[in-house]
């Protein structure tokens, strides 16, 4: 077959295929867009548990008073041994 009549077969099937899948994300769109009025209403319950600060489970309650995670052990510069 002439090369460049297999060009044109070939870039006529890509046009093809890629005109299929678009036409595919769109009819899977619009089946979500409808399932998603159903069970909108579920999704919207979900509350997300508070994770805690520390390893025992505690919450900071308070700002961090000059502690910074930079600074080794995160005690303040006075309070590190030398």
């Amino acid at each position: 077959m002439h090369p460049e009549i297999l060009r044109e077969l070939t870039s006529q099937r890509g046009r093809e295929m890629r005109a299929q899948a678009h036409r595919a994300m769109q009819a899977r769109m619009a089946r979500a867009a409808r399932r998603g009025g159903r069970t909108r209403d579920k999704a919207d319950e979900f509350v997300v548990p508070a994770i805690p600060d520390y390893v025992d489970g505690s919450f900071r309650t308070d700002q961090a008073d000059g502690h910074s995670a930079s600074q080794p052990g995160g005690l303040p510069a006075d309070r590190r041994a030398a």
